[in-house]
């Protein structure tokens, strides 16, 4: 498939059936986060596997809705701050830019092996940090459910392109 049909296919699952992810599957859907770009190549995230099997109720702490626990697995991307590059111009650290890139390379290879994500970002990071023992300086950006669907994509509504895009400037 090209890039913008697997676009279009990609979709916020919110239910998941049972069966696992194959662990090369997985792996290949890691790489593809690795290989994501960020500011000057320093590559500040590191990115938290879990297994919801056995895990649910300390997963329903960081979000809790049902639906989050029936993926087997969530992917949590987290930016290490001290590690991003920071613009000189406004002291800007784009440690959380960067996770977002991660996540969204993450999502498109999950599309890509067949499988369903959830992008979320209203997850409780206190809660987050200490289900998963992130020490400090390192910030859960993007929590990611991902797992075989059981339901299908919704139409997408999107806004106009006029309504998007400004050409030459504000």
């Amino acid at each position: 498939m090209n890039f913008f049909e697997l676009i279009q296919r990609r979709y916020s699952t919110r239910k998941y059936i049972s069966t696992p992810v194959q662990e090369e599957v997985l792996s290949r859907i890691l790489k593809a986060g690795c290989l994501a770009p960020t500011a000057a190549n320093r590559q500040p995230f590191r990115i938290v596997v879990v297994h919801t099997k056995g895990n649910g109720e300390l997963l329903k702490s960081m979000y809790k809705r049902d639906w989050f626990v029936e993926a087997p697995i969530i992917l949590v991307v987290c930016a290490v701050v001290a590690e991003a590059w920071v613009r000189s111009y406004d002291g800007k650290n784009h440690a959380d830019v960067d996770a977002t890139i991660i996540a969204d390379h993450l999502i498109l290879a999950a599309t890509e092996e067949g499988l369903g994500t959830c992008w979320i970002a209203a997850f409780d990071p206190a809660a987050t940090r200490k289900a998963l023992n992130i020490p400090q300086g390192i910030e859960p950006v993007i929590c990611i459910t991902l797992g075989h669907a059981a339901d299908t994509a919704q139409l997408k509504k999107r806004k106009e392109l006029k309504d998007l895009v400004v050409s030459e400037g504000f």
